[in-house]
């Protein structure tokens, strides 16, 4: 973040001797890099060098080589160790001689930094005094378990200044930073200042040990006399010595230091001034988190909390915490506060009543002092009693009746000790809508209170319950809405399994089910495209995405759709519509959101975690439906998320399960589109973003997706297409293109 931005020539004496040995000349390397983030390489400003030293000094490249940061650190990678005795001496005295290889002659102030371990095998006290005479300031830097002492006659005054250690890269970094600024750089950021803290420095060193004493014969002065004695023993051992210190480093204020993120979002620094949030689920509606999600659209609502033994006291402050999480992100100021709360366990209370709150402090308090009850899990009961006293509707005038929907958002992770299948149905008779949430482990209980597993939201761990706050407030706010989407833009491809493992008869309810899903969508040029793959063994195209213009020819064809009956293999059907349904050439249209829905009974589906993710790689999502067991780590390496999947039991299923997944893809087909992903381009060319607009770099080929081969004496050429106006496409099946344009315009 901090550089040195000033006119300076700085050279690296990198020592490269043997007694640093190859594995510390790497981390040097490493270290002399980041020295160079500390410093605003650029011909005008920073220029840096590099002399390498063991017997004999090596120029590695000199200051006028290289004039961006980027280089010099590349060329700094390329460095090879050379090996040799350590003359520090001979290196500095070359400098003498020599000068800065490539440098502007004294014009500009002159840094050495020397990095080595300070053991040199000559003298170097007399030409380093000599350098610094020459007002050459000198940075030494410690690497491994350096001669502090020796360090300190190299560098420059004050040496607590000059003198730094490798083994913090970022601190020494920031030291020398720090230290430049003082002299040569330009100053501090605003608010930045240089500060000094006790630090320490190590080295290891080879001592002299008393061992103890062993008997040893002397000779006296008689002739042929000698006497027993004891004698020392001494041994040499390497030990660990630290050397008080002190280091100066710049400190500068941190731009989160005021936590700027609201609502328990997390503070990310870019820089010494600017910062971002990274925010809940929910929030995010401003760069501090402020909430993102309404409940504007109006509803009646009243959260069903179980509160018996079984959800347990954990779960029922993480359901409290979910609620609370849910409306401040959901209400505003301006929101309808028509919330209520209830909890259950053997019997129903409402401690808070559907209106009785309007504003959001009074509620959130009345939320915290909701207590634990424990007892029995009535959840059948709990539905009848809502059903009959939950929302008690008083209208402020005589002659005014609300008329808002009424919806129940059931929240429990046990299992219920009475039916609750009829209780739900009364409910929904009464005109209620009821949304149930809990863990994977109740998603069976909770379509049946719900009728429908798209009113189901099912979580896998507790952080995921909170990434749900979404999911919920689309379903609250969707309440008898008509399904579908009718008027999405999108490129759809089914993948329909006809291999023997799955059976003609079950072939058959599939195919039926990828019939009663296109009428869920506008097929035309402008709007949805299908195409239909089915396959076996080999994956074949029953129909291109831009073979049929309208409803009537894709049902009309998907009921020609015939049963193959070999072995299964979901890959080939993938790597089948990545190479030959989602192309330009077969009717494929950039700017417009990309699904492949793979319908199986999880047979075949080994091969298919590769090419599934060679889709999503190139923005095509993959969902998958499965009917039957199947292993679910591997029907998720295929989906790739637990949310494009949909895993169901038996075929009569599909029909509870079309509306779950109809909702989830039309979600897909509004989010953003990357132009270029897939690729538009035909034969290897190579897509080029701009500003809302693409072209291809073609090679041998030209057209606005080079589709036409160049003749001889011509030169290739690239067009760029613009989102809004995707140019005339040639007559090799590219006609679509140009009708596409005018919905990715909407885009």
């Amino acid at each position: 973040v901090m550089q040195c931005s000033a006119s300076v020539d700085v050279l690296f004496l990198l020592d490269g001797s043997y007694s640093i040995g190859k594995g510390s000349f790497e981390r040097s390397k490493l270290f002399t890099s980041k020295l160079c983030d500390a410093l605003d390489v650029h011909p005008d400003r920073v220029r840096v060098g590099m002399v390498q030293f063991s017997s004999t000094p090596h120029l590695e490249f000199p200051l006028d080589s290289y004039l961006t940061k980027q280089e010099v650190k590349e060329r700094i990678k390329r460095i090879v160790f050379r090996g040799g005795s350590t003359e520090t001496g001979q290196a500095l005295k070359y400098i003498l001689r020599k000068g800065f290889p490539g440098g502007r002659n004294s014009s500009v102030p002159e840094v050495l930094v020397i990095i080595s371990d300070g053991r040199s095998q000559g003298s170097t006290a007399t030409p380093a005094m000599q350098v610094k005479e020459r007002h050459i300031t000198v940075f030494a830097v410690g690497i491994k378990f350096p001669r502090w002492e020796e360090l300190h006659v190299l560098a420059s005054e004050p040496a607590e200044q000059h003198v730094l250690f490798a083994g913090d890269a970022d601190d020494a970094a920031n030291g020398l930073y720090s230290t430049l600024t003082g002299s040569v750089c330009s100053t501090t950021a605003p608010g930045c200042k240089v500060e000094s803290h006790p630090c320490e420095r190590r080295t290891l060193e080879t001592v002299k040990e008393l061992a103890g004493n062993y008997v040893c014969w002397k000779g006296l002065k008689q002739p042929n006399a000698v006497h027993a004695s004891l004698c020392p023993f001494y041994r040499w051992k390497r030990v660990l010595i630290k050397h008080p210190s002190r280091c100066f480093r710049t400190v500068c204020p941190d731009p989160c230091d005021s936590q700027p993120c609201q609502n328990g979002g997390t503070c990310v620094a870019e820089g010494l001034e600017k910062y971002h949030c990274l925010c809940p689920v929910g929030y995010g509606g401003d760069i501090r988190c402020a909430p993102k999600l309404s409940l504007e659209c109006g509803v009646d609502l009243l959260f069903l909390m179980d509160s018996s033994a079984g959800v347990t006291l954990e779960g029922f402050l993480r359901y409290k915490a979910f609620l609370k999480r849910f409306l401040q992100a959901v209400m505003g100021q301006d929101s309808p506060m028509n919330v209520g709360v209830a909890q259950y366990n053997n019997n129903v209370k409402i401690p808070i009543e559907v209106g009785q709150h309007k504003d959001a402090f009074s509620l959130m308090k009345s939320i915290d002092d909701l207590t634990f009850s424990g007892g029995g899990t009535l959840t059948g009961r709990a539905l009848h009693y809502i059903a009959q006293h939950g929302f008690r509707s008083i209208p402020v005038f005589a002659d005014v009746q609300e008329d808002l929907p009424r919806v129940v958002v059931l929240l429990t992770d046990s299992k219920s000790q009475d039916p609750v299948a009829e209780a739900a149905k009364y409910a929904r008779d009464q005109h209620l809508f009821l949304i149930g949430v809990g863990n994977s482990f109740m998603r069976s209980e909770l379509t049946k209170v719900t009728g429908n597993p798209k009113q189901t939201i099912v979580y896998s761990d507790p952080q995921d319950l909170f990434n749900r706050i979404p999911e919920l407030q689309r379903k609250i706010c969707n309440v008898g809405n008509p399904e579908g989407c009718q008027a999405q833009s999108l490129d759809l491809a089914f993948a329909l399994d006809a291999s023997a493992g799955l059976g003609l008869e079950n072939f058959l309810q599939l195919r039926s089910f990828v019939r009663s899903s296109c009428l869920h969508f506008s097929i035309n040029r402008d709007v949805t495209q299908i195409a239909l793959v089915i396959y076996g063994s080999r994956a074949h195209t029953v129909f291109a995405l831009d073979t049929h213009t309208s409803s009537s020819a894709v049902l009309q064809a998907i009921d020609q759709v015939p049963f193959l009956g070999d072995s299964a293999s979901a890959g080939r059907a993938l790597l089948h519509i990545y190479g030959d349904v989602m192309t330009v050439q077969k009717g494929a249209r950039p700017g417009v959101n990309k699904v492949v829905v793979v319908l199986t009974n999880g047979g075949g589906l080994e091969d298919a975690a590769a090419p599934a993710q060679q889709l999503r790689d190139n923005g095509i999502l993959v969902f998958v439906a499965v009917v039957g067991n199947a292993q679910r780590d591997e029907l998720l390496r295929v989906a790739g998320s637990p949310n494009y999947l949909v895993h169901m039991s038996s075929y009569e299923d599909l029909q509870y399960y079309q509306n779950l997944i109809i909702e989830r893809i039309c979600e897909e087909a509004k989010s953003p589109v990357n132009l270029c992903k897939p690729n538009p381009c035909m034969n290897q060319g190579v897509c080029i973003l701009g500003p809302g607009s693409y072209r291809c770099e073609c090679h041998g080929w030209e057209g606005p997706h080079c589709e036409s081969r160049v003749l001889r004496g011509d030169s290739p050429r690239s067009s760029v297409l613009p989102l809004h106006s995707q140019a005339q496409q040639s007559s090799s099946g590219l006609q679509h293109s140009s009708r596409a344009s005018r919905h990715t315009k909407r885009h």
